[in-house]
């Protein structure tokens, strides 16, 4: 070995440890990075709630231009064993068939006198005057008597759910105004088959139609029209 090799110092390669603090940071950033995922899953699941309320209180600022007596709080859809619904087969039909599109809905006797024609005829103008958005609605009519409907009703019913519901259940989830009798109003209920809305008993078309032009607009982004198939094909008339 020369006696340049000799001569030169010994040198070691140390390699630093990590420090405590960088292995926190590490671990902290992991963490707030899983809360925020966690976050985001939790906004997502809560999103139908959530575009339901906005919906609800979008309409708050301008409610003196409404025509329609907004329903606070909401009432949720009652189940199966509070709103006993049937087809005019007598077949049972679950409540939950009715979410996923907002209704505009008559109550009435079957032999359905001269003013719940009036309403049943009204019911079916505000949906078509709604345009392409009316596939977003559809017209319930809920019958509270032992009647059957009168045959020359028929025709007007196409394309309309009637359904047969006891009145004393139904009033637990709908009300009139003080005064007036549960047949007396035309009532909106929203896709998460909350009822929401009201028209008065002498309503105004061309305001009510202004009410569901505004309610439609404002859920257009989270609502589309159709059902959930799977609770369809459990039994709701069609």
């Amino acid at each position: 070995m020369s006696d340049d090799v000799r001569a030169r110092p010994l040198s070691l390669t140390v390699h630093e440890m990590p420090r405590p603090e960088t292995a926190l940071d590490e671990t902290g950033r992991r963490t707030r990075r899983g809360r925020w995922l966690m976050l985001m899953v939790m906004l997502a699941c809560a999103a139908p709630v959530l575009a339901s309320y906005l919906t609800y209180h979008l309409i708050r600022p301008q409610a003196r231009t409404n025509h329609g007596v907004l329903i606070d709080p909401m009432r949720e859809l009652p189940p199966a064993a509070a709103l006993p619904l049937q087809d005019l087969q007598g077949r049972a039909v679950d409540p939950r068939s009715l979410k996923d599109q907002w209704l505009l809905v008559v109550v009435a006797d079957g032999d359905c006198d001269a003013a719940c024609e009036r309403l049943l005829y009204a019911q079916r103008q505000l949906r078509e005057s709604l345009g392409r958005e009316k596939e977003r609605l559809d017209r319930v009519w809920f019958v509270t008597g032992e009647a059957p409907p009168r045959a020359a009703l028929l025709p007007a019913l196409e394309g309309a759910q009637v359904l047969r519901v006891p009145r004393e259940a139904l009033g637990r989830w709908l009300r009139p105004a003080e005064g007036q009798p549960l047949s007396a109003h035309l009532y909106v209920v929203d896709p998460m088959g909350q009822w929401m809305m009201r028209f008065p008993a002498e309503f105004e078309p061309a305001k009510a139609k202004r009410d569901l032009d505004r309610l439609l607009r404002a859920s257009s982004s989270w609502d589309r029209e159709g059902r959930d198939p799977a609770i369809v094909g459990d039994g709701a008339a069609r």
